[in-house]
């Protein structure tokens, strides 16, 4: 029997990267995309195949797939992966950045998604993967356009699980906790970049220390990439995945509570949480 082929996105490090890795050793044929090739140079000399990919480019994500279904005549699992977090007050986000987080974090993902479904049902099925975040179910200050392009991936995949069930595609929605990736440093950059000056400096401030402490190899109140790499295998090699996979350090809690107690009584856990003046 042929091999599985994987697609994965935003392989250039972090959890793309971990997630191309774990699916290799998995025996899929994987393809790791990321906007620059030579970042995943490591990668494949593993022997991941490294592919150009820009998720907010129709026509590198057409190219992509058709490089791809050519080589391998099929794609078995979409790794949707790429995504960053866009911080910053309502107020001070300009509305063309919260334009351009939506086309990573969402329009990306539906069109390469869009790209792949057809080769799939041809097939008689394949695995849809988005990385989502467990603030696809709760928020915290300052990340507004983040969080309302989470939710948004967690409704369109609610959607397309009930679309594409008819076709033997499954659609796997995997919410990260608290993981020691280069995003938190980033996402606090763009924060500090931001809202530094002005009536949400001191918060700012506070969320943005709370974010980088997430980056650091030794943070201790994070989870490794691994861990998602692992659930990301774990709902790819599975007859009947789940529809959510939570993982990673806080998440269960967190969207437990979110579920249980009072909207205000949430606010405050998560203000506390992330060090904010009162």
């Amino acid at each position: 029997m042929a091999r599985k082929v994987a697609l994965v996105t935003g392989a250039s490090s972090g959890i793309g990267e971990h997630t191309a890795r774990r699916l290799h050793q998995a025996g899929f044929v994987v393809y790791g995309a990321a906007r620059r090739v030579d970042r995943m140079a490591e990668l494949a000399a593993t022997g991941v195949h490294t592919i150009a990919l820009d998720v907010t480019d129709e026509a590198s994500a057409k190219n992509a797939v058709t490089e791809i279904l050519a080589a391998e005549g099929r794609i078995d699992v979409l790794v949707n992966n790429a995504g960053y977090g866009s911080y910053g007050a309502v107020e001070d986000v300009p509305i063309s950045e919260a334009r351009a987080q939506f086309d990573v974090n969402l329009f990306g993902l539906a069109h390469l998604t869009r790209m792949v479904l057809p080769a799939m049902r041809a097939q008689g099925g394949g695995t849809i993967i988005n990385i989502s975040s467990m603030g696809g179910r709760f928020a915290t200050p300052l990340g507004a356009w983040y969080h309302a392009s989470k939710y948004a991936v967690e409704g369109l995949s609610d959607t397309m699980r009930l679309e594409l069930k008819r076709f033997g595609i499954d659609v796997v929605l995997i919410e990260p906790g608290l993981i020691r990736t280069e995003w938190g440093a980033i996402a606090a950059d763009r924060l500090r970049a931001t809202s530094a000056d002005g009536p949400y400096a001191e918060q700012a401030a506070a969320v943005a220390a709370s974010l980088e402490r997430s980056s650091r190899p030794d943070a201790r109140r994070t989870s490794p990439p691994a861990v998602i790499a692992d659930a990301v295998t774990k709902a790819a090699t599975a007859r009947s995945p789940r529809t959510r996979y939570v993982v990673g350090f806080g998440a269960r809690p967190l969207i437990l509570l979110s579920r249980i107690l009072p909207n205000r009584a949430f606010d405050i856990l998560i203000r506390r949480t992330v060090g904010m003046p009162a």
